[in-house]
């Protein structure tokens, strides 16, 4: 909205004409989201607690997470509402990117909602059904897809690091791979969220990462020096990003142990699925794996824990996913939380080397 009212005004007054740039953009993007968390944040924790919208802690987890029980849950209501607004304001809304990510955002949102408020208001301990949950989480994918390819002409070729040269075009069949990446990545978000602040801080980490990439394919003058993928129009999601880190950063105040709210699957499926979507949009969605390895990692952790179990009858950890293995080893929930924060750190800055190694 400030580029559209502000910029034109750029020939009247020419400190205008800084709205006109990305970095500008993104740095008031961030500030903003991040004051909107961290003004109203106090207000809506309390207006959770008068709802009793308190979160539920599985009785076969560590011993010390039961006092954790009744703690305000839902906190990602915020993260959407802030980034949203911070979206609104700071972007380009001409930009169809701009849009298609808010789409994901808000659907995904919006499921997450249905499913906390079934559990936590209505008490129905399971929310939605398995079945009901991934079914909308399919449609909404595939909605994504469908905008990409045909509202914002996107290119359906799949790039690979280091193999500059090999890019196939998927054709529509790229819509599979956009379904795999967004509710992949939206459920392992979602099943990382189990420790204060322990999917907050990859993800503030993994959103700058794309920020970054984004920047580099839309500018065609540095992906052409970097040999990545030109993608017009892709670096006005780094206004986006930032925006994210800025929700994320404001939640993790309230969030950081002992947190005080949680965000719940209103905010894990929702950011889950955005990352994803940028990842997409960025032409490294195989660097996602990379980027974001920790969520990876604990996605593999349940995944290996449950086949080992019914094919052999022994578990591979001592509690999946992966979090709760250390805090049964002797970790401390804080110990737990910094290393996986250090990791994230150490793979994005492993993810970022190869622009440079291409």
């Amino acid at each position: 909205m400030f580029y559209h009212l502000l910029y034109p005004l750029s020939d009247v007054f020419s400190a205008f004409n800084l709205f006109k740039y990305i970095t500008f953009r993104s740095f008031g993007a961030l500030m903003t989201s991040l004051l909107i968390y961290l003004l109203f944040g106090k207000r809506f924790i309390a207006f959770l607690q008068r709802l009793k919208a308190g979160q539920f802690i599985r009785e076969e987890g560590p011993e010390h997470h039961q006092v954790k029980g009744g703690t305000p849950t839902m906190g990602g209501i915020l993260i959407v509402l802030a980034l949203s607004v911070s979206t609104l304001l700071w972007s380009n809304l001409n930009n169809p990117y701009v849009w298609t990510v808010l789409f994901v955002l808000l659907g995904y949102g919006a499921l997450g909602f249905i499913d906390d408020y079934l559990k936590v208001v209505k008490k129905r301990n399971l929310g939605l059904r398995a079945k009901t949950k991934f079914s909308l989480q399919a449609i909404l994918s595939l909605s994504a897809g469908f905008l990409l390819i045909e509202y914002c002409h996107f290119s359906t070729e799949l790039h690979f690091p280091f193999l500059k040269d090999i890019h196939p075009d998927l054709g529509y069949w790229y819509l599979a791979l956009i379904f795999l990446v967004i509710v992949g990545t939206s459920n392992a978000v979602n099943l990382t969220d189990g420790l204060d602040g322990l999917v907050t801080g990859p993800n503030i980490i993994a959103f700058g990462a794309y920020g970054l990439l984004l920047y580099v394919a839309g500018n065609a003058k540095i992906a052409d020096y970097l040999r990545v993928a030109s993608a017009p129009g892709t670096g006005e999601l780094t206004v986006f990003c930032a925006s994210m880190m800025g929700a994320l950063i404001g939640f993790l105040w309230f969030n950081s142990h002992p947190a005080q709210v949680f965000m719940g699957d209103v905010g894990s499926l929702s950011i889950g699925a955005v990352l994803g979507t940028v990842a997409l949009i960025a032409k490294a969605e195989i660097l996602l794996i990379l980027i974001g390895g920790i969520f990876v990692l604990e996605t593999v952790s349940v995944i290996t824990q449950v086949l080992s179990f019914k094919l052999t009858g022994k578990r591979i950890f001592r509690m999946a996913p992966l979090h709760h293995h250390f805090e049964l080893k002797g970790w401390s929930e804080s110990k737990v939380i910094v290393r996986f924060w250090i990791i994230s750190l150490i793979l994005a800055i492993l993810s970022l080397a190869t622009l440079k190694i291409r």
